[in-house]
């Protein structure tokens, strides 16, 4: 019991004067309601819960080879649909009766199947287009054919049963003694006409010919299988194919003889092909250590360019003749440290469901385009290679005082013509030039960003393409699909609506599939014609089991950037038991770009960082800022460029303070953020250069010294300076500020965490936060998150929950779960097994 002493203002009122008198009161500990998180709210909006209440948000086509039809599946709270939609005649019909497929299924495998639960896989279309394949696992267990010690605990397999059905007649057979083939070797690089398949083994290349392919498909030890030695010079970090990336030293050493993957790109008539081979023996090394792994402790080795470092990787590009089987590296260098860009060619949305799907290079059987980039990013050249005289030829030059980006052009007539993409004005745009490189004309132009080449109808001159932010009074983030002339002439929406719009066009660009939606309104799916005229409609998602817990919509905002005119765009999420006249701590969910911002613009199954974390009793909120996403103009992606540390904190703090002097409800005195990766960076450094501001974080895998992250993005989005000495020799000059200067700053409460065999943004890089704290004398939390890599894996729940108590104690001031050493919310996320 705590005597709490107030002084009080007495106003007499008949006679009396008026005086300040001070009185005691006795209260009771118990009578003062603590601040508690919602936690049993927050557990109700986890991944595995959001799963059972949002099916399908969006129709998915697989387009047909032999018409305009395409077929999709979507599920509802009903259960799961497979339509087939022919737009030419404006139908939609259900392939099959699922009731009376699923009592056929049961009568042959004997297995209870009902309409509701029909669990088909690997759903195809023949190649007439008149019947269907698929597959259904049954609960019958058979010996592995593959496997090498039959009492081994995985040495059986539930028997996959393999259907046949004709639509017409709508009959079912199955398709007897049916042995599931094996997925494509990822190892396989497998020519056009299926002739030869390319590999790796011990840094070298390896070719095998068709019948040879099917038994390694079959078999991987086969000892019948013939192989054909193309290279003898591999080595480690200096390969023709894979190094071994990902694998710790011993697995390395143990698969080195086995094959691997080597990137190749084919000529469409599969007599040459093409392959970048890289020189990394010169690179420093860098290491993690898996303390986990079973028995010893497992290290490895891996190699890391930093920013600035003089040993870079050398990039050579070699043309393969493979009736010859010779090859000869291409002279391709014009830059120092210059990196290139193989284009492979635009795939055919009709071979979505080919398993056999060849990686042919962006060209003629004669030519190739690809792009080479100087080390600052500041020049890039598209350029073409005549494959019979080996020559490259620049044809087009980009040049720019920050980094430039590069696209996939779109060739017309094999290259008479191409479609370029360029930020040369200021916005994204295309540009049409001829065959040797020559600007015929601007295609689109205006303050607006183009994004994807969609389609190229080389007959009618028709460019289909992808863009944001020409649509006035909407969210500049929003895609839309327009059509434009190649002469600049003509151009036009063809899915208008105020919403994110993404598109499936089929190959003929006849017809598209068009899913939209925004974050506060359900997914739709329609059908339009090239000329924007809705088809038909196809889906709305259902999301009524999600309304039935309480759901509600999060809230987009727009407020001024820090200064004063530009707009930035966010969203806001609120708790779904949410009191106006209630006062809510504020948490923001950052990520800075300048890839893209932590903004939703469409509505999503993920609301972990989002919809969730609100529920335990705060304000979250995500939102741009200068510098961020690139789908805007070339001014706004840049603006940070040479000062990637800061460059997005006034504009985090500028929103907040926007936000509290228009809703009362914030709290502006308690104040959180959080973010992973560049944002678990970015959270770091708000604490430390807004000390007084943001009083609270969680600072996930940050790249907190970009001096240790790698060099392409640290180098591209902050800058390196190029020196060219009197004598001509060039070197590259980095300097950024980073976390670990501002330690001494510290005054709210920081948790840091990082995965510990980080092999992205390495673990140092956290390390050397906390290192410099410790050294000012800071308090602060620190999480390892052991045998984890960027993005947590298997542990994400947990640390959801880890970060979930930092803030509910230090914001709302509910230590309550520092009292239990389980984490009780997250056992219940954990499914009974049977």
């Amino acid at each position: 019991m705590k005597k709490l002493y107030l002084p009080i203002l007495l106003s007499l009122f008949t006679g009396y004067s008026a005086m300040a008198q001070t009185q005691t009161f006795t209260i009771t500990e118990s009578s003062i309601a603590a601040p508690k998180a919602n936690y049993q709210l927050a557990s109700r909006f986890s991944p595995a819960k959001v799963k059972k209440m949002v099916y399908s948000i969006e129709a998915d086509p697989h387009w047909m080879k032999l018409s305009n039809r395409f077929w999709y599946a979507y599920e509802s709270p009903a259960g799961k649909e497979w339509y087939l939609v022919d737009p030419s005649a404006k139908t939609k019909k259900k392939i099959f009766d699922k009731a009376k497929l699923a009592a056929e299924i049961t009568t042959i495998i004997r297995d209870p199947f009902d309409a509701q639960h029909l669990p088909l896989e690997n759903l195809k279309f023949s190649s007439d287009e008149k019947s269907i394949t698929f597959e259904v696992k049954s609960s019958i267990d058979e010996p592995k054919k593959d496997r090498k010690d039959k009492k081994a605990a995985d040495s059986t397999q539930k028997k996959i049963f393999s259907f046949h059905y004709v639509l017409a007649s709508a009959k079912l057979t199955e398709i007897p003694n049916y042995s599931k083939p094996k997925e494509k070797p990822k190892w396989a690089s497998v020519a056009p006409d299926s002739s030869a398949i390319i590999f790796s083994r011990n840094y070298n290349l390896y070719w095998m010919d068709r019948e040879n392919y099917k038994k390694a498909v079959k078999n991987e030890d086969d000892s019948t299988i013939v192989e054909h030695q193309l290279t003898k010079d591999g080595v480690k970090f200096y390969s023709y194919g894979a190094n071994g990336d990902g694998e710790n030293n011993v697995e390395n050493e143990k698969n080195n003889k086995k094959r691997r993957g080597a990137y190749v790109l084919w000529s469409p008539d599969a007599k040459n092909f093409v392959l970048n081979r890289e020189d990394e023996r010169k690179v420093k090394d860098l290491w993690v250590i898996n303390s986990i792994a079973e028995g010893r402790p497992t290290l490895e080795t891996y190699k890391y360019q930093m920013p600035g470092e003089a040993e870079a990787p050398v990039n050579e590009l070699l043309l393969f003749n493979f009736g010859t089987k010779t090859y000869k590296k291409l002279n391709t260098s014009a830059f120092k440290d210059q990196d290139f860009s193989l284009w492979d060619a635009p795939a055919l949305n009709k071979n979505r469901d080919n398993e056999f799907r060849p990686s042919i290079w962006l060209g003629t059987n004669s030519k190739i385009y690809f792009s080479r980039k100087s080390r600052d990013l500041k020049r890039v050249d598209l350029c073409a290679i005549d494959i019979h005289n080996e020559t490259v030829t620049p044809l087009i030059e980009e040049r720019f005082n920050t980094y430039l980006q590069t696209s996939r052009p779109g060739l017309v007539n094999d290259g008479k013509e191409i479609i370029h993409w360029s930020e040369r004005d200021g916005w994204g745009h295309f540009y049409l030039f001829d065959a040797a490189g020559k600007l015929k004309n601007q295609i689109t132009k205006g303050a607006f960003h183009c994004e994807d080449i969609v389609n190229v109808d080389q007959k009618n001159r028709v460019l289909y393409f992808t863009a944001n932010g020409r649509e006035t009074k909407e969210n500049p983030y929003y895609l839309h699909l327009y059509r434009i002339n190649f002469d600049g002439s003509g151009i036009k929406l063809l899915n208008a609506g105020d919403f994110d719009h993404a598109i499936s066009m089929n190959d003929e660009a006849r017809f598209f599939v068009d899913n939209s939606s925004r974050v506060n309104t359900a997914p739709k799916a329609i059908v339009k014609d090239n000329n924007g005229q809705v088809v038909m409609e196809l889906e709305t998602t259902d999301l009524s089991l999600l309304m039935a817990t309480g759901y509600k919509f999060p809230e987009p905002f727009t407020v001024k950037a820090d200064d004063g005119i530009t707009d930035l765009y966010g969203v806001m999420y609120k708790p779904f038991d949410f009191d106006p006249n209630k006062k809510y701590p504020i948490i923001e969910y950052v990520y800075p770009g300048p890839q893209t911002e932590a903004v939703n613009k469409a509505f999503s199954k993920s609301m972990d960082r989002t919809d969730r974390l609100a529920q335990f009793g705060y304000i979250v909120i995500t939102v741009g800022n200068r510098g961020g996403n690139p789908a805007r103009s070339k001014w706004y992606h840049t603006y940070g460029y040479g000062n990637l540390r800061d460059y997005g904190l006034a504009d985090k703090k500028a929103a907040i303070e926007q936000l509290a002097d228009r809703n009362k409800f914030i709290d502006i005195s308690k104040v959180g953020i959080t973010g992973h990766s560049g944002g678990g960076f970015m959270s770091t450094a708000a604490m430390l250069v807004y000390p007084d501001f943001f009083k609270a974080a969680v600072s996930n895998a940050g790249n907190h010294d970009n001096n240790i992250y790698n060099r392409w993005w640290s180098e591209t989005h902050h800058g390196v300076k190029e020196v060219i000495t009197a004598k001509g020799d060039t070197t590259f000059k980095y300097s950024i500020d980073k976390n670990p200067d501002l330690a001494k700053n510290l005054k709210g409460h920081l948790m840091l965490m990082t995965g510990d065999i980080d092999n992205n943004v390495h673990p140092a890089n956290t390390i050397r936060v906390a290192n410099a704290l410790m050294k000012a004398g800071k308090r602060f939390e620190f999480v390892i998150v052991p045998g984890q890599r960027h993005g947590f894996g298997d542990l994400t729940e947990y640390t959801f929950w880890k970060l979930a108590d930092h803030f509910n104690k230090y914001l709302i001031g509910d230590s309550s779960a520092a009292d239990q050493v389980d984490i009780v919310e997250m056992e219940k996320e954990i499914e009974q097994k049977k």
